[in-house]
């Protein structure tokens, strides 16, 4: 791979260009992780390629050797693992609430307490998740809740 840097001061936006003989999986894990430090996440649905805003989503999941990006109304996959990802997304928004689940703080409903320390975490949409109480306290503590 060859990199090459041109310094235009005159150009007032950074512009990345890729050339490549063909769109391989490197190129596009490359682009996927530069579009992170732009606050998107390069995702799937079916055969299409989707980029969202990061804040855009509800919370990130991993089943199955797989991760799942869930939003108010879909459900993408993402090429990255669960602690990719977590390395990646805006510590002020996102939070591990337990070993297969990473929530956006700022699209939390309600909380409710759950067996053994636990809480159980209600999302925007509706959707609930529960919080190991491994991670609660500091999930109470995150969300400046006693």
């Amino acid at each position: 791979m060859k990199i090459s840097i041109h310094i235009t001061p005159e150009q007032e936006d950074t512009e990345l260009i890729v050339s490549c003989k063909k769109l391989t999986p490197e190129i596009e894990r490359m682009i996927a992780t530069l579009r992170m430090m732009d606050n998107q996440l390069t995702v799937r649905l079916d055969d299409t390629i989707h980029i969202l805003d990061v804040y855009e989503i509800l919370y990130v999941e991993a089943v199955d050797r797989k991760t799942f990006v869930y939003t108010e109304n879909q459900v993408f996959e993402s090429d990255f693992r669960l602690y990719e990802l977590e390395g990646q997304l805006p510590d002020s928004y996102f939070f591990r609430i337990n070993k297969s689940c990473i929530v956006n703080l700022r699209k939390i409903k309600t909380l409710k307490a759950d067996l053994e320390r636990r809480i159980r975490i209600t999302m925007d949409n509706g959707e609930q998740l529960i919080a190991s109480r491994m991670y609660a306290d500091e999930l109470r503590k995150r969300l400046g809740v006693k």
